[in-house]
């Protein structure tokens, strides 16, 4: 992965970090650290499960992509700030 991809990835996992901490009700207890990791990781699985839906590559903006990133990045934000209320 060159830098160029790397940062994308960073960004890309904020931005989609940020919008699940957004959509999610209430107040999440986490780090904007955690939130990246986070957002990273959901971009990255929601990528991989839109490319095995064959959805991954559509014409002009991949909305079901971005919509399972998000969705996937929801969930992990709830796992995680709901492990750090325990």
């Amino acid at each position: 992965m060159t830098a160029d991809g790397i940062i994308s990835a960073i960004i890309i996992g904020a931005v989609i970090g940020v919008l699940a901490r957004i959509i999610l009700p209430g107040r999440q207890r986490i780090s904007v650290l955690v939130t990246i990791i986070v957002g990273i990781v959901a971009a990255l699985l929601g990528t991989w499960l839109a490319d095995i839906l064959g959805v991954k590559t559509t014409d002009g903006i991949d909305w079901i992509e971005i919509l399972i990133q998000v969705v996937l990045a929801c969930v992990g934000v709830a796992l995680v700030a709901g492990r750090g209320r325990r």
